[in-house]
């Protein structure tokens, strides 16, 4: 089940990269796709709305790791538009984005450190771990993206 998991995270990434000579939009739009779907799985085990599965915690944060890695390449200067929530802050405050896109970085690394090999033992070290993570999401979103309502 693992590395059914493991190797749908890695399609996932692999795919936007394929994409993404044509729609640099288009791949932003299905990594954050991949990323919400972790974070709400995420978000569902530490709730109890879904049971505590390691392997499920571990392919999350797997591809929130491969999503925050590839993300970045993904946001030539302007390309923002109405296909886009992206915000104009991410090329008028370069250096905030490049922090808080090294943040996302080094948040999901540690996670991935710390998760070893068969994913977090429990629930508590998976909220323990995953609960960093998932603040860059809100601190992203806040600062970086339209809000559309």
């Amino acid at each position: 089940m693992k590395t059914i998991l493991l190797s749908i995270s890695a399609l996932m990434i692999s795919a936007a990269g394929v994409a993404a000579a044509d729609d640099p939009i288009a791949v932003r739009k299905a990594l954050m796709q991949a990323t919400a779907a972790s974070a709400a799985t995420s978000g569902g085990m530490m709730k109890g709305d879904i049971a505590y599965n390691p392997a499920v915690a571990k392919a999350a944060i797997a591809t929130l790791n491969a999503v925050s890695h590839a993300y970045g390449d993904f946001f030539p200067e302007g390309l923002s538009g109405e296909n886009s929530t992206a915000s104009p802050n991410i090329w008028e405050d370069t250096d905030a984005w490049q922090q808080a896109l090294s943040k996302f970085q080094i948040d999901t690394q540690a996670a991935v450190e710390v998760s070893g090999k068969d994913g977090p033992a429990d629930l508590a070290s998976f909220q323990a771990v995953i609960g960093p993570v998932l603040s860059n999401c809100r601190s992203c979103h806040e600062n970086f993206r339209v809000q559309t309502n």
